[in-house]
């Protein structure tokens, strides 16, 4: 499990308040919807050598740099690397969130998974994380702006928020869920054929 830290909940709430939208204000009864901000990058790199006896692989960046590391046991299928193969990476992380009419504060749940290739296939593998906790708001200043809430383990934080239109239809009291998810995977593809 993951420990969830109080500035983590800070960021992802101001997160929320800055980049989403809270509500609509021409619907003011409605509760107010949820929203997601998502980034990824991926980089890739080509084999230039592989020694399979001391499993150093050293790879050729984008850049035209070059990188050296030993791959770990846990790289079932290094022997099906050969120079000139693509590896690929890409990290991916999104932010989700759902504010709710009253509620409670829940501490935070995370779940992992993953997978890699079967043994024979090429190198491939990724793992995702996702972590979900609710806080609640304990305070807002329409003026500053400002809003103050209490995560689960009784921290508080006021946070400025950037763009005030977004608290419309948000209250003292209400619960914001925040789920965070972060994913890795990388895969080996044969060289290009030229």
């Amino acid at each position: 499990m993951t420990t969830f830290r109080a500035s983590t909940t800070a960021a992802c709430l101001a997160a929320i308040l800055s980049l989403s939208t809270a509500a609509q204000a021409a619907v003011p009864a409605a509760a107010p919807k949820g929203e997601a901000v998502m980034a990824s990058a991926t980089v890739t790199a080509t084999v230039v050598k592989v020694d399979q006896k001391t499993r150093e692989v050293t790879v050729k960046g984008e850049d035209g740099k070059e990188f050296s590391f030993v791959a770990s046991e846990d790289v079932r299928n290094l022997a099906q690397v050969k120079p000139g193969d693509v590896v690929t990476a890409t990290y991916a992380e999104a932010l989700a969130y759902e504010v709710k009419k009253g509620g409670t504060v829940v501490g935070p749940a995370t779940v992992v998974g993953g997978g890699a290739a079967q043994p024979g296939s090429r190198p491939a593998a990724g793992i995702a994380r996702q972590t979900t906790a609710t806080v609640i708001i304990t305070a807002i200043d329409r003026k500053a702006p400002s809003v103050t809430f209490k995560g689960p383990q009784g921290n508080t934080r006021t946070i400025t928020v950037q763009h005030p239109e977004k608290l419309e239809g948000v209250n003292v009291g209400d619960t914001v869920e925040l789920t965070f998810t972060e994913a890795f995977a990388v895969k080996v593809e044969a060289a290009p054929r030229k």
